[in-house]
Order: structure tokens, then C-alpha cells, then sequence
């Protein structure tokens, strides 16, 4: 069966299974399972080649940024909220569905729309076997699936060290962001985040046409990921020992290194998989005509084609970790004020 055929079948099998679970569906409950339900279907059935919700926002700001370019900050500030504010308002609507059960598909079928955990381990699979079989040829056409280097010069330790690097940073913006903004702000928290998300890999790059124009969509990025890069970096400290690694060396090389990487929140993801790895990550990056000097971190070798698939299953664990953490935390939102109201109930009916 397609892809997309699976997808649009999902929420309705979602409402089923709602339906039958035991006891009253709390908004809470229905959430967390959404969330739940949402990861397991990015587990399943990963982003469809065609017709993915995100790639269907990114056209549109596309065409949006068009009509609203500017070379200003102003403008970059007006493209943001026109195109953030609908999705926000569109998560707000979904979110006050009155029906627990539907309400929790939407939030399935949002929390598989924004994940990309999935895709992510794929593409480092994918990097790993093209390199294992000595196709660097093709191992350097499929790196922009991960990331924004220029491969055409790097050879096979550039690569892995491209992959493992983006695996650690996009661990975070791909699975830990989107569920702790889901956790905080259910429906509209994980699609708005996406939306900024994605805007900041659309315009925030510094160069010459989005210097300005792509100012709010970057720093907002960096507002969204403060937290959420820090929790990443926490939960690969806790999972260190599942890859091999050791969390006290983790959680050394995350103290000492996490804040030298020019972004404010990339550093704590790859210092802490360096860590965990008992790697070396960083030093120079091509950019097309941009070249960047990042600072080393960790203590150990330089990657290897095979830590790429080390890299892949600690990203794994902290995924599972994040999406454990995102239900739980909606079940306490939501059902601590229901339980202190029913208690309260209690007392007058004394």
C-alpha cells in the first residue's frame, strides 16, 4: 500500500483504537497516546518521498517570500508571523476539538507531521552503507540529504564526521524540539515550532540576500531550541552507556565543550554525542565559497564510518527517551488541575 494511503488512514485508526481503551478518554490521556501514536507512526512509516505536510509549508513560505522580501529586518520580522501565525492558529483550532478521541488523532497525525527521527537514522544508515562499500561518489551526492556542506572535497573521514555531526544536532531539532514543544503547548506548540524550524533552514543563512531578511526566523530558532538542545544533550549523557560510551565522559566533554560552537545550541548536542562516543567532532566546514573554523570537542579519534551507525542508535535511545518524556509530561498537565478540581468537588459536597 502507498505511503500516503497509510497516512490518511492512520488518525481514523487512531479514533478506533481511542475508542476502545478502558475508562473515560481525560484530554490528557488522549494527547499523551496521540503523542505516542505519532511517534510510532514516524517509526512505521517514516516522510513519504511526495506530498509531506512540511514540504507543502515550505512552498508555500516559498512563494510567500516572493511577495514579502525585503533586504530589512522589518520585512524578515513580517514574513515570520505571516507565516508561523496560520499554523499556530491552525494547531489552536485542532487543540479545542471538543471530542478527546479526535483530538487525539490530530495530535498523532501533528506529531508524526513534524518528526523527523526516522528519516534522520535512515539517511545515516544509508551514509554508513555507501561509505562501507567504498562508494564515495555516492555517499558525497547524498550528504545534502543531511546536511548543507560541500561535499564534492571531502573524503571519507570528512563524511563521516559530516554525518555524525548532523545526526547529533538535527537529534535535537528533529525529535527532542518538536515533543518539548508539543509537551508544552500540545497541538499548536508542535506545529509551530516546525514552522519556525523550517523557516530558519529556508532563510536564516548569513549571507548576502538573507543577512537581514532572515534575522527573526534565525534568532527565533535559537529562542526555540534553548531548551530543548539542553535536554538533548542531558538524555545522551543518560544513554551514553547504551552506545558503549561512558556518561561521566559524556557529561564531562558536554560541560567543558557544549558552549564553543558559534550556535548557541548545536555545541550541546554535539558535545555530548562526542562525549558519548568518545570522539573529536568539529573543525572545518565548507559552506559553497563560506568556510568555517569550528572548535574541536570531545577527547577521542576523529569519526569512522563506523560510528556513524554508533551515532544512529544512541540518536535512537534519546528519541525514545524525549517521546516518554513528552506523554508523561501531558498527562501531568493535564490531569494535575482535573484532579485538584474533583478534590475540591469533594470537600463542598462534605
Amino acid at each position: 500500500m502507498p505511503i500516503s494511503s497509510d497516512r490518511r488512514t492512520a488518525p481514523g485508526a487512531l479514533g478506533r483504537a481511542l475508542s476502545r481503551m478502558p475508562g473515560p478518554v481525560r484530554p490528557g490521556r488522549a494527547e499523551a497516546f496521540g503523542v505516542l501514536a505519532g511517534v510510532a507512526l514516524d517509526a512505521l512509516l517514516a516522510d513519504p518521498r511526495r506530498g509531506h505536510p512540511v514540504a507543502v509549508f515550505g512552498r508555500a513560505a516559498a512563494a510567500l517570500e516572493r511577495r514579502l522580501y525585503g533586504d530589512a529586518r522589518p520585512a524578515g520580522i513580517r514574513y515570520v508571523a505571516a507565516c508561523v501565525g496560520p499554523v499556530a492558529l491552525l494547531g489552536l483550532a485542532a487543540a479545542r476539538t471538543p471530542d478527546p478521541r479526535v483530538r487525539g488523532a490530530l495530535a498523532a497525525a501533528a506529531t508524526w507531521a513534524v518528526l523527523g527521527g526516522t528519516t534522520l537514522g535512515r539517511e545515516g544508515a544509508a551514509m554508513a552503507g555507501l561509505l562501507e562499500s567504498g562508494d564515495l561518489a555516492g555517499a558525497r551526492r547524498r550528504l545534502p540529504h543531511l546536511c548543507g556542506r560541500d561535499p564534492s572535497r571531502l573524503e571519507e573521514s570528512g563524511l563521516a564526521r559530516a554525518t555524525v555531526e548532523s545526526i547529533a544536532e538535527n537529534t535535537s531539532d528533529a525529535v527532542v524540539a518538536p515533543l518539548f514543544w508539543g509537551a508544552v503547548a500540545g497541538i499548536p506548540g508542535l506545529l509551530a515550532y516546525r514552522a519556525v524550524n523550517t523557516l530558519d533552514a529556508m532563510v536564516g543563512h548569513r549571507d548576502a540576500r538573507y543577512e537581514r531578511f532572515g534575522w527573526a526566523a534565525a534568532r527565533l530558532d535559537d529562542v526555540a531550541n534553548y531548551v530543548p538542545a539542553r535536554i538533548t544533550g542531558l538524555l545522551t549523557v543518560l544513554a551514553a552507556p547504551l552506545a558503549g560510551g561512558s556518561a561521566r565522559r559524556a557529561a564531562a566533554v558536554l560541560r567543558r565543550d557544549g558552549h564553543r560552537h558559534p550556535s548557541p545550541n548545536a555545541g550541546r548536542c554535539e558535545a555530548a554525542f562526542a562525549g558519548a562516543l568518545d570522539l573529536t567532532l568539529g573543525g572545518v566546514n565548507v559552506y559553497g565559497e563560506r568556510v568555517e573554523h569550528r572548535p574541536e570537542m570531545g577527547d577521542g579519534a576523529k569519526p569512522s564510518v563506523a560510528d556513524i551507525r554508533r551515532s544512529v542508535r544512541l540518536a535512537r535511545v534519546v528519541n525514545l527517551a524525549a517521546a516518554g518524556l513528552a506523554a508523561a509530561a501531558l498527562l501531568a498537565r493535564r490531569t494535575g488541575p482535573a484532579k485538584g478540581r474533583l478534590a475540591s468537588r469533594a470537600v463542598i459536597g462534605r
